[in-house]
C-alpha cells in the first residue's frame, strides 16, 4: 500500500509508552509528522528524541485537564499548521472490587477522569482540525468495553469509551471524519502497573499499533468502525 504523504500529522495522547509510543515508531517510520501528548515528560522527549525533533514535536499535558489538552492541540496546530488523525490512547487501569475494597478508593475518580472525560476532551478539541482536514478519529477502548469484566471500575470506563465512539461516528456524518474504535485484549505493557495480568497470552504494543496504521491506511472512502483485537487463545 502506498505510504502516506510525508505532510501528514497525527497527533497520539497517552504516547510516551506501551501502545502510544509503539504507534509513533511506526508511524514516523511512515512518514507522518507527530504531536505526542503524554504525562511522563522524559519518556516523552526522550521518544522525540529517537524519532525526531524535525518531525515530532513533545507536549507535556494530562488529559484530564482540560486548558491544558486544548493548549496542546493548539501548539501542534501552530507547530505542523494542520491535524490530519488524532488516536485518543490515554488510559489506564487501576484494579478495584465494587465490594470488598477500600473505603474510599481515589483511583476511582482519577481513572474516570482519564480513561472517559480526558477522551471525550480530546474529541471535543480536536475534531474541529480533523473536519479541516477530512481526518481520522481513533481512540482506545478495550475488550473489557466489549465483554464487561468483574471486579474492576475500568471496563466501566471502556463500555463509555465504546460509547462515545459510536456517539462520535454519529456526530460526524457528512463530515468527510472517519471514526476508528480500537479495542485491545489483553497487551504486555506497562499500562497494567501492579495489576495483575490475566493469565492468558499476551499481545504486543506493536500487534496494536500495527492495526491502527492499518485502519490510518484505508482510502479515504473507507473507515474501518472497530477493531477487536486479541491474542490467540484468550477466552474473553
Amino acid at each position: 500500500m502506498e505510504k502516506r504523504k510525508h505532510d501528514q500529522v497525527l497527533l497520539i495522547t497517552g504516547a510516551s509508552s506501551g501502545i502510544g509510543a509503539e504507534t509513533a515508531r511506526m508511524a514516523a517510520a511512515e512518514g507522518y509528522r507527530l504531536a505526542l501528548v503524554a504525562r511522563n515528560e522524559e519518556k516523552l522527549r526522550e521518544l522525540v528524541t529517537e524519532l525526531g525533533e524535525d518531525t515530532t514535536l513533545a507536549l507535556p499535558c494530562d488529559v484530564a485537564d482540560w486548558d491544558a489538552q486544548r493548549q496542546a492541540v493548539e501548539l501542534a496546530r501552530q507547530r505542523f499548521e494542520r491535524i490530519d488523525a488524532v488516536f485518543a490512547n490515554a488510559g489506564f487501569s487501576k484494579g478495584s472490587p465494587f465490594y470488598g475494597g477500600p473505603d474510599k478508593p481515589i483511583e476511582w475518580k482519577e481513572m474516570v477522569l482519564t480513561n472517559v472525560y480526558g477522551a471525550a476532551a480530546t474529541a471535543r478539541i480536536t475534531l474541529p482540525e480533523l473536519v479541516k482536514t477530512r481526518g481520522h478519529f481513533l481512540i482506545t477502548g478495550s475488550v473489557v468495553g466489549h465483554i464487561t469484566s468483574t471486579k474492576n471500575l475500568y471496563s466501566a470506563t471502556k463500555w463509555a469509551v465504546t460509547a462515545i465512539a459510536q456517539s462520535i461516528r454519529n456526530e460526524m456524518v457528512g463530515s468527510g471524519v472517519r471514526v476508528t474504535l480500537i479495542e485491545p485484549g489483553v497487551v504486555d505493557t506497562p499500562f497494567w502497573g501492579t495489576v495483575p495480568k490475566p493469565g492468558t497470552p499476551e499481545l504486543s504494543a506493536a500487534d496494536i499499533a500495527r492495526s491502527v496504521l492499518f485502519a490510518m491506511d484505508q482510502p479515504p472512502h473507507v473507515d474501518i468502525n472497530t477493531m477487536l483485537i486479541r491474542p490467540v487463545g484468550q477466552p474473553h
